[in-house]
């Protein structure tokens, strides 16, 4: 019979042999000053994460308040932010574009003396020009508003 074939007990692990998650080896943490961190002998104590992260224990409330804290200071910008109306403008006036500090355009407005129905693709190139200006003052906004954060401002469409 092959060993493959053999009848088991339902043990199979051979003493210090590999096993199905890998081989039986020790494991041996060393901390940040080269002293372990880990399990040292047969006391079967668990290692100290505090000492292996460089000491000081991680507090996880303080972790905690610091992201709540964060969260309402994201929420605050969010809300000034949509609150701020800003006006983008091209061809010294002739096209303005009214947008919030969110992204939410509210109004194109265009001054008659713009429209020349023989040259509609100067009048188009006018009304792109006021929105890529407004969406560059949104931008500026947010990464003011956001600044705090550690740059989150492009994590939100601001950069």
């Amino acid at each position: 019979m092959s060993d493959l074939s053999r009848p088991t007990d339902g043990d199979d692990d051979d003493e210090g042999g590999p096993t199905a998650g890998g081989p039986s080896l020790p494991a041996h943490l060393v901390g940040p000053e080269g002293t372990s961190a880990g399990p040292t002998g047969d006391d079967d104590e668990p290692f100290d994460l505090g000492e292996l992260l460089g000491g000081g224990g991680l507090d996880l409330g303080n972790l905690m308040e610091q992201a709540s804290q964060m969260q309402q200071q994201m929420a605050a910008a969010q809300e000034e932010a949509a609150a701020t109306v800003l006006e983008g403008v091209a061809g010294g006036g002739a096209v303005r574009v009214e947008v919030t500090g969110v992204g939410e355009f509210r109004s194109v407005r265009i001054d008659p003396a713009a429209v020349d129905p023989e040259d509609v693709e100067m009048l188009e190139d006018l009304v792109l020009a006021a929105l890529a200006d407004a969406t560059a003052r949104v931008r500026e906004v947010q990464s003011q508003g956001l600044g705090g954060l550690g740059g989150l401002g492009d994590a939100l469409g601001g950069g």
